[in-house]
């Protein structure tokens, strides 16, 4: 992981970078990693997470925090239309497969061409911040977006070396609100029913 951070390092200018992210508490740990080599923005482009109240929620605690941190961070208006066209047909998949690719590419699409448009130098994600996701998938992505749109991806597993764990103490300390869903309103629907399954 510090070898990747580091491709930067010493540069007499840091990099502009752009960072996607879905919420504070895959922000905070990833964000201040990288502003050790980088110049940080956020970049808050998330239509699958559904309803629009949790949308709301999760925007407004991770733009609480972006200020409060000194993090510029964009948000692009709420639209779930052509996503759910995206994932049509997909709807009963469980969570990790056909269905989240499809997810992380809509997604890393958008950051891709956002990055291209507007100069900055480099772009990356939270996304493996996740234990439920995998890596390898979300950086083969990546990588293939940066070409495709001429600007380069920053891999990682930002998972590695405790990142995860460090993540979840930020956000305690933060007292950060923590989903138990993905955002998906289908992925919502499989936790609870097997919560219920448990409970039973």
């Amino acid at each position: 992981m510090l070898s990747e951070l580091n491709i930067f390092h010493g540069m007499k200018d840091m990099s502009k970078l752009l960072l996607h992210t879905c919420c504070g508490p895959c922000a905070i740990y990833v964000a201040r990693q990288l502003r050790q080599d980088h110049e940080v923005s956020l970049y808050f482009f998330n239509p699958n997470i559904q309803p629009e109240e949790e949308y709301k929620l999760r925007w407004q605690e991770i733009k609480k925090w972006a200020d409060k941190d000194g993090f510029n961070i964009i948000k692009e208006p709420y639209d779930n239309g052509p996503w759910f066209k995206a994932n049509k047909g997909l709807e009963n998949e469980s969570e990790g497969g056909a269905r989240c690719l499809v997810c992380y590419r809509f997604r890393l699409e958008q950051v891709a061409r956002y990055t291209r448009e507007h100069g900055y130098d480099i772009f990356t994600t939270t996304l493996s911040i996740s234990p439920h996701k995998k890596a390898d998938n979300i950086n083969l992505i990546g990588d293939e977006l940066a070409k495709k749109y001429g600007v380069k991806y920053l891999e990682a597993d930002w998972k590695k070396q405790d990142g995860f764990k460090h993540s979840c103490e930020l956000s305690r300390e933060q007292g950060f609100y923590r989903q138990d869903y993905c955002g998906y309103i289908f992925s919502r629907a499989e936790r609870l029913m097997n919560n219920n399954s448990i409970l039973n």
